[in-house]
This record gives structure tokens, C-alpha cells and sequence, in this order.
């Protein structure tokens, strides 16, 4: 997506990720303590980057040992998750290591798990988490995990082997998903209103209810969950909704809309 979601050369796009987190305030207090998880949009920076700097922000002055990035898969079917074995993947700010050994951990700990590059080959879910990455964590880092059929099995599988090979490592997770799709405002806004407030309620069970009678709520839904779900397992006992918009806010367009969230799970001191 490089040049066309997202500047295509480093200092534009280091340039456009500053102007973004800028207009971020501080940390609130109730934010301080131990974070495990976000939760961010994957537009174009345009459209879902405000948000998504809502979630980012809070890695200031904060450090991890990996940041396992969830997504959905947009244009490869299949069952289970596709884990990327490779090395790196590169945006115009340069390599962002993968971190293999807990490429191979993962698919060791469950059968659903595997290697599938043909499901990395297009989708931007994980790429547009990267640029902010790059920028405030640039030396961690990632695992990238694209879940294909978001079936509850598949969910839970993915929490419990996340939780059973990262605990005891400084971690970051980070579901990446946008919410509902092409409805006007009004509709997209009690839509989306479903996925916050299960989130905020730190309601993994009733969120995968909710989109199990109703996709529509998220197309990442899936991963949102899986990343709830494991950051529980891993101590997590708080869960915060940062910011929302949609994309009407932006284009001035209300007429259809993509939702956006940004949230935070963690220990955090109030």
C-alpha cells in the first residue's frame, strides 16, 4: 500500500506518522501501568491514522520483547491462521524483523496455526499497523498473523497458544480491525456501538457472540477477540476504548462509512 494508503517514501511517511501521534494527547492517568494489547483500524492513514495514533500513543516510554500483530484475511479464504516465516516485512522506513523462533512456537503449539505466504502477499491489515511501529518501536520485533474463517474454534485456539508460548515475555498484541462497512452513520454508529461496548466491558464471550449473529459488526472481528481472549490469559485485567470515528468524519461523506476503534487491554492503575 505504499504510495497510495500510505506515503511511499520514508521521510514522508515518518513525517505524516509525527503529525498523526502529535495530535495525540499524553497518556491519560487511567492509562498508566501495564499494557498488553491494542486494538487498531487498518485504512488509509487518512481515514483511519487519527484513530489508530489514539492506540500507538501509549508505547511511548514503553518497551516489548514482540509485537504479535492479528488481522484479518481480506482476499484469501481458509481455514485456521497463516503465520509469516520470513524475516521481514518492509515498508518505505525500512525492514521490520519477524521474529521467527515464535513463528515456529506458534505453529508447534497448535495445529491451526501454519505457514501460508499466499495469504500475507496482499492483505493490509498487518502492513498498516507497521508504520507506527516503525516508528516508536522500531528495534522489536513482530510476529505477523492473518486469521482466515474467524470460527470460534479458531478463535480460541489462537488466545490459548498465543498465552502458552509468549507468557513470561514483555508483549505487545495488536488486533488489527476496522468495523462495520458501508452503512450510513446512524446505522454504522449502533453497528459499531455493539463492538465498544464489549470491549469495553472486556467481553470476549459476548463480543463473539454478537458477531457470530452478525459479521457485519467487524471485518477483524475475529482477530479482536483472539487478541482479547490471550490478553487475559497473559494477566490483562482492564480493558479501555480510546477513541472512534468513521470515515464520514474525514471525506465528509456520511452516507456510508467504515467504523474505527482504537483500544488498550492491560493492568492499568485505575
Amino acid at each position: 500500500m505504499a504510495g497510495t494508503w500510505y506515503p511511499g517514501t520514508a521521510a514522508s511517511l515518518a513525517n505524516v506518522v509525527d503529525s498523526l501521534l502529535a495530535g495525540v494527547a499524553e497518556t491519560p492517568d487511567d492509562l498508566h501501568g501495564d499494557l498488553i494489547a491494542l486494538i487498531a483500524p487498518h485504512a488509509g492513514l487518512k481515514y483511519s491514522g487519527p484513530v489508530a495514533a489514539h492506540a500507538y500513543q501509549l508505547l511511548r516510554r514503553r518497551s516489548f520483547d514482540l509485537v504479535v500483530l492479528v488481522g484479518p484475511s481480506h482476499y484469501v479464504g481458509f481455514e485456521g491462521v497463516a503465520v509469516f516465516c520470513g524475516d521481514a516485512l518492509e515498508t518505505p522506513m525500512g525492514f521490520a524483523p519477524v521474529d521467527v523462533d515464535a513463528a515456529a512456537a506458534l505453529i508447534r503449539a497448535t495445529p491451526l496455526a501454519r505457514e501460508h505466504d499466499a495469504a500475507h502477499v496482499r492483505e493490509h491489515a498487518l502492513e498498516m499497523q507497521l508504520p507506527f511501529l516503525q516508528r516508536l518501536a522500531p528495534a522489536v520485533p513482530i510476529l505477523p498473523l492473518v486469521m482466515g474463517h474467524q470460527t470460534d474454534a479458531t478463535v480460541r485456539a489462537l488466545a490459548d497458544a498465543l498465552a502458552a508460548t509468549l507468557l513470561g515475555r514483555r508483549i505487545l498484541l495488536v488486533a488489527s480491525s476496522d468495523l462495520s462497512h458501508f452503512h450510513d452513520a446512524n446505522v454504522a454508529s449502533r453497528l459499531d456501538r455493539v463492538v465498544l461496548d464489549r470491549v469495553a466491558h472486556f467481553d470476549a464471550d459476548g463480543l463473539q457472540t454478537a458477531l457470530e449473529a452478525n459479521p457485519d459488526h467487524a471485518c477483524g472481528g475475529g482477530p479482536v477477540v483472539a487478541v482479547m481472549r490471550a490478553a487475559r490469559l497473559l494477566g490483562a485485567t482492564g480493558a479501555k476504548v480510546l477513541q472512534y470515528a468513521d470515515s464520514g468524519d474525514v471525506s465528509g461523506d456520511k452516507s456510508s462509512v467504515v467504523g474505527y476503534m482504537a483500544g488498550a487491554l492491560g493492568c492499568f492503575t485505575s
